[in-house]
């Protein structure tokens, strides 16, 4: 047995910030688009997801389900309340909006030339937009064709996808591993 003693933290050892604290933080420069998203489980991961690493936007396409929905809070709890979002009935104006406002857009879907994960690097002080697509259908090809490139996350099994939620908590990940590392701004995320 060993002498080191790996305790769980209590909530007040965990310091979490308030939601107003949250909304007035240092975010992230990535939105996300959830592209005709159809599962409220997945919807409320991504929020929930979004506020651990402090996104700053979440945009909901098409069928996307949105907030307030009791389906989308039993996996966000309560993280549509600090992750700011908007709605936008076509896909194509979420990503015309944010390429309009100097976003590089990618989307992450497995296309001809899509780019691996692992050769993804950022540029610091880029802000970054992610377009996840339907569960089933994936991101709309009228939106790949908009975005700057595709990324992939490679896979090795049998299977040749991912659950969105998971797919979308991987990419934050390694956006925000990669900006902690390049810019000390971030580093008060650590």
């Amino acid at each position: 047995m060993s002498a080191y003693k790996n305790e769980k933290l209590s909530m007040e050892e965990l310091q979490r910030i308030s939601v107003e604290e949250f909304k007035q933080s240092e975010k992230l420069p990535l939105t996300l688009v959830l592209d005709d998203v159809r599962s409220m489980n997945n919807v409320g991961s991504v929020f929930r997801t979004a506020d651990a690493f402090r996104i700053e936007h979440i945009c909901l396409c098409g069928i996307t389900a949105q907030p307030p929905h009791k389906e989308i809070e039993k996996t966000a709890l309560g993280a549509t309340e600090s992750v700011q979002w908007s709605y936008y009935t076509k896909t194509l104006q979420a990503v015309e909006h944010l390429i309009e406002n100097q976003y590089e857009v990618y989307a992450v879907e497995q296309t001809k030339n899509s780019l691996p994960l692992s050769s993804f690097h950022l540029h610091p002080h880029t802000k970054i937009a992610l377009v996840f697509g339907h569960e089933v259908m994936g991101v709309k090809q009228e939106v790949i064709d908009r975005c700057r490139a595709s990324i992939e996350i490679p896979q090795f099994g049998t299977k040749h996808s991912l659950n969105i939620a998971v797919s979308a908590g991987i990419l934050m990940w390694h956006i925000f591993y990669q900006l902690i590392q390049k810019d000390q701004k971030y580093e008060t995320l650590r």
